[in-house]
């Protein structure tokens, strides 16, 4: 009898120690999961970190033209990251008179404007350093 009892306290011994065994086993995959799952993330954020969106748009934004996500290096300037990006011309002086093949017609008295993060900005584009995050819009309207 006293073996008998022995076996099963052995047997159950040996359960008890395999069901803990597996609990810690799923607990440090699920563990492992979400670290690696955080450093994809924290991996994407620094991605998007380094993005500049820029919208292309006409008439206060009435007529979507385009937009795109742009990568940008340290010290980007935007006129540069613009002609990159998209078909730019403009005058002599610098200024930007098409975008995207939208220009305004001879009749029309329009200009391209742009804003960051929707502010005015009172520096032309191609003296504008671009930070990561910047939403710059363009848009083609009146004076």
């Amino acid at each position: 009898m006293n073996k008998r009892l022995l076996h099963i306290a052995t047997l159950l011994f040996i359960a008890v120690f395999a069901v803990g065994c597996s609990a810690d086993e799923a607990e440090q995959s699920h563990s492992d999961n979400q670290t690696q799952q955080t450093e994809e993330n924290g991996n994407m954020e620094e991605q998007n970190e380094d993005i500049v969106r820029i919208t292309i748009s006409k008439d206060h934004q009435q007529e979507y033209i385009n937009e795109k996500e742009i990568e940008i290096d340290k010290g980007a300037v935007l006129m540069d990251v613009l002609k990159e990006n998209f078909y730019v011309k403009t005058a002599p002086d610098g200024q930007i008179t098409s975008i995207e093949r939208v220009a305004a017609k001879e009749d029309e008295e329009k200009v391209w404007t742009f804003t960051v993060n929707d502010e005015a900005v009172n520096v032309d584009a191609a003296a504008y350093e671009l930070s990561p995050g910047d939403q710059v819009s363009f848009d083609l309207h009146a004076q």
